[in-house]
Parts: C-alpha cells; sequence; structure tokens
C-alpha cells in the first residue's frame, strides 16, 4: 500500500459510522440507531424466540479480545443476560475471576486446548451448558491460536442457536510482526464479518497503514472498524447476521491444508503459582520488564497486603486491575517463544523453585 492510498477503515465516532475510504466501493455507512442490544435481522425474527444469538471473537494473543469483550457487555441493559465462553491457552483460568468479581457475565472457560480442533468434541457440550443458563446472547472468546470454521459449524449445528457475526480484533501495534509466525491469523482475517482495528491510537495514519499492509492484502472487502482503546458500540458489533460457513462443504475446503495441531505449534507456555504476597507496582514493573519481543502475552491472579489483582500484558504493555472480593489462587502464565531462557528471572522475582514450574514447549 502507498503512501497516496487511504486506509479502508470504518471511523466508529459513537451513533454514526462513517466510512473513510474504501478501496473498492465509496459506500458510507452512517445514521446507525442508538440501540444497546440490536434486534436480529428480520429473516432471525421468527427464530428470536427460541433461537439464541451467538458471537465469535477471533484475534491473535494480545490483540485486545477480553478488553473488547468487557467493554460491550457493560453497555448491556442489567437484565440482559449474557454467558462469554471463552478459550485459553495453558491452565489458568484469569477471566472467570474478573468477571465473577465485576459480576458481567456467565463465564466458562475452556482451557488446554483449542476449540476449533483439539477441545472441539466438547465445545457442543459447553454450548449446552451456558444454553442450560437461559442467556439472551453468547460470547465465544476464541484462543489467539483458533481457526473459525470448525467453531462457526459446530454453533450452526446446534438447534438452539444461530452464528449472529464472527468477529476480528487485530493489534494494529504488533500485526505485521507476528502475521508470519501464525497461519491461524491469516484464516482470523479472511473468513470474518467485521474487523476490528484495537491498539492504533498511538500510530499516526502513514505507520498504521504499513503495519496493517498484509491485512488489506488478506481481506480487503471485510468492514474495518476503529475501537477507542478497546471500546466499540454493541450497534455496531451486534446484529450482523452472519453468512460465513452455511455449507459443511465450505468447512471442509477451509479446513482441508489446516494443521490440526497448530494449537502446540503456536508459543511457548510457563505456568506457574506463586505462593508470596507480591506489591502490586513491583509486579507491574518486572512483566514489563520482561521482553515483548519474546513475551507475547502474560495473564494471571495475584496478591498484596491491600487484595488480590489481575495482572494482564500484552507484548510489554501491562496493567492491573484491583479484585473486591475474596481471595483466589494466585496463579500466572507466561506465553510467547523463547522464553524458557527468562526462567531464572522468573523465579527470583516470584520467589519460586524449578519444581513450581510448568513449561509447555511449542511443537510438542
Amino acid at each position: 500500500m502507498t503512501n497516496n492510498q487511504k486506509s479502508p477503515f470504518l471511523q466508529n465516532d459513537g451513533a454514526v459510522l462513517r466510512s473513510i475510504s474504501r478501496k473498492k466501493s465509496d459506500t458510507i455507512i452512517e445514521d446507525i440507531p442508538n440501540v444497546a442490544v440490536p434486534t436480529p435481522r428480520s429473516k432471525k425474527k421468527r427464530l428470536a424466540e427460541r433461537h439464541i444469538p451467538v458471537t465469535v471473537f477471533t484475534g491473535y494473543l494480545g490483540a485486545g479480545k477480553t478488553t473488547v469483550i468487557t467493554n460491550l457487555i457493560k453497555q448491556m441493559p442489567s437484565d440482559y443476560k449474557v454467558a462469554w465462553l471463552k478459550n485459553e491457552m495453558g491452565n489458568t483460568a484469569v477471566d472467570t475471576v474478573l468477571a465473577s468479581d465485576q459480576h458481567t457475565a456467565t463465564v466458562k472457560e475452556m482451557l488446554q486446548g483449542c476449540i476449533c480442533h483439539v477441545m472441539i468434541g466438547q465445545l457442543s457440550d459447553a454450548l449446552d451448558e451456558l444454553i442450560d443458563t437461559n442467556p439472551d446472547r453468547i460470547l465465544i472468546e476464541a484462543s489467539g491460536s483458533a481457526t473459525p470454521a470448525p467453531v462457526v459449524w459446530e454453533i450452526r449445528n446446534n438447534e438452539r442457536l444461530f452464528v449472529d457475526g464472527v468477529v476480528t480484533v487485530v493489534d494494529a501495534l504488533h500485526f505485521a510482526g507476528y502475521i508470519d509466525k501464525s497461519p491461524a491469523l491469516k484464516m482470523q482475517a479472511k473468513y470474518t464479518d467485521l474487523i476490528l482495528i484495537n491498539k492504533h491510537e498511538s500510530l499516526d495514519d502513514f505507520t498504521l497503514e504499513q503495519n496493517l499492509d498484509d491485512l488489506y492484502d488478506i481481506n480487503l472487502d471485510t468492514p474495518k472498524v476503529k475501537t477507542h482503546e478497546g471500546f466499540i458500540s454493541t450497534d455496531i458489533v451486534f446484529g450482523l447476521d452472519s453468512s460465513l460457513f452455511m455449507r459443511k462443504s465450505e468447512v471442509e475446503d477451509e479446513e482441508k491444508d489446516v494443521d490440526k495441531k497448530h494449537y502446540h505449534r503456536e508459543v511457548d507456555l510457563i505456568e506457574i503459582r506463586p505462593k508470596a504476597s507480591y506489591a502490586l507496582e513491583e509486579a507491574l514493573s518486572f512483566v514489563e520488564s520482561l521482553s515483548g519481543k519474546d513475551f507475547y502475552r502474560i495473564k494471571g491472579v495475584l496478591r498484596d497486603a491491600q487484595s488480590d489483582y489481575i495482572v494482564n500484558c500484552a507484548f510489554g504493555q501491562a496493567a492491573m486491575t484491583r479484585l473486591s472480593q475474596g481471595k483466589h489462587e494466585q496463579r500466572i502464565v507466561f506465553m510467547g517463544e523463547n522464553i524458557k531462557e527468562s526462567t531464572q528471572q522468573i523465579m527470583d522475582f516470584f520467589i519460586l523453585s524449578r519444581e513450581d514450574f510448568v513449561f509447555t514447549p511449542r511443537n510438542q
């Protein structure tokens, strides 16, 4: 993409969505109604009483899927019931703790495998469990390595559900750096109803377009909307009425060359169960000191003298969230490549021995 070509973004400015520029279309979408939870489109109306809308969120590690989903849930009316199915790498559940503390949604986490292949047989049971909670909507947050087709097809096979949309969250800062490391990321960018451009605020227009040049090559025509620090209106995300993977043959065609063991080839994992108390500011400084190049993602629950808190770090940029309720088991997971080299550094900070580590390398 050259400097004089404008980016095909849709700009989110609240109730109005405008097209900045399109290479293949000059369509301008304006005056979207400001409704908290849009009604599914007309052909779904007859199903609305018994069919639950499902939105699938894809995106690589650290793209900001959890933040986007949390901000969407906060916009829901108090009597609107959301069920959130979250698929995580490793065996460390974190977001159930945060959601429980904030009373935001019913959350179920599926760990130690991707729901698109390794755990596809368990996805149906997990969806049935969520259906039993009588939600108004189900949100599925796929792992960073997930491909969308098997997940969408599993939803379509459930007579109580319909696929409202597949939404891909893109980290504008780091997309160019990991697009060639993850075949799944290319599929996420290609097969989607909406692309949310996240973490773009520090980039000028030229740098943003350079960083996302591969994204344009993969998928030019799907709408691309900038978030505002992880915020996006429900008006834009819900009511997409997805037509992706309506037939089994489409799924088979998309999946024929996929490495079904891709989940194990994406990142190294280090998982620990800290036992001491760790001052929040000191923990913040430590996780930010770890190389953003090697450590893609760090998530966990820690404790200091004041309270428990959530650790959330992506590519060296960290945030901490204090929890208002109870005590939780301390746990933290590190994801990236070549991270085993930092074992001693992690051991020293958390005052642990090698027996306290669980290291899972890639390609196993």
